[in-house]
């Protein structure tokens, strides 16, 4: 059965250890995908957090958990997600892209993937490989990749992308549990375009007026071309449509459910 395909925010790295409405959905998100579909072969992961100057793709079994976040509580670097890799889906990343993608593992997995993944999946025991983000990428090229790793959903694979239609840092604001005017008008417009399938749309973001503040630097939000380029025409479902600390959007879509 051909599989699902995920967007996911994530915002905090303390959204692992969390017990809300932000967490409860990620795990309603991950039980629906096993009910509707059984339990996928393996999962795709592509990371906001893993952003380098190169497609690479991750092949050893047991990835590395990276902790890539620092101050944080040690509770969250003790927490483990001790999932397999897959060589098969590695290779499988390898034939499908060709000369565009190369083997790396200085990295793993990191919070971006594990700290959504222990709620959707919280058994642990779906083999998971990472796929960098390639900060050279322009959202196009991001887009046709991502309808090239498509035909991967036939073969029993979940793609699954971590970041935030709106992330940014420098405009925190701790004791705002919601989002500012800038965050939910830019969130707002970007879900509409993303159920719409105006897909040229989201490519051309920076004509918002808002895309500078919700979008400082692309890390964040380079993922979700991806994942458009990989579910052509498909209505998504939305989940956790919320934004938080004023300038954080934990928007998710699920596609094909």
């Amino acid at each position: 059965m051909r599989m699902p395909v995920i967007f996911s925010g994530h915002g905090s790295p303390m959204v692992a250890l969390e017990n809300n409405e932000i967490t409860q959905g990620m795990h309603q998100v991950g039980t629906e995908v096993i009910k509707k579909y059984g339990k996928p072969k393996a999962i795709l992961a592509i990371s906001a957090h893993w952003y380098i100057g190169e497609t690479a793709i991750q092949s050893a079994s047991p990835p590395q958990q990276v902790y890539d976040m620092y101050g944080f509580p040690k509770e969250l670097y003790e927490l483990k997600y001790p999932v397999k890799g897959s060589q098969e889906l590695t290779n499988d990343v390898l034939k499908t892209l060709g000369p565009e993608v190369k083997v790396n593992d200085d990295w793993g997995i990191d919070h971006g993937t594990w700290s959504v993944l222990v709620h959707m999946f919280p058994d642990a025991s779906i083999p998971v490989v990472q796929l960098s983000v390639n900060r050279y990428f322009t959202p196009r090229k991001a887009y046709e990749i991502g309808k090239k790793l498509a035909k991967l959903r036939d073969e029993g694979y979940l793609i699954f992308a971590s970041g935030n239609v709106v992330h940014n840092l420098m405009r925190v604001e701790w004791d705002n549990p919601h989002g500012s005017v800038m965050t939910d008008r830019f969130n707002h417009y970007i879900v509409e375009k993303v159920t719409q399938r105006d897909d040229e749309a989201v490519l051309n973001f920076t004509t918002h007026p808002d895309a500078s503040y919700a979008v400082p630097t692309p890390d964040h939000f380079m993922p979700l071309f991806y994942i458009l380029g990989a579910t052509q025409n498909e209505v998504p479902q939305v989940f956790n449509n919320v934004a938080n600390l004023g300038s954080m959007a934990m928007t998710g879509f699920v596609f094909d459910m």
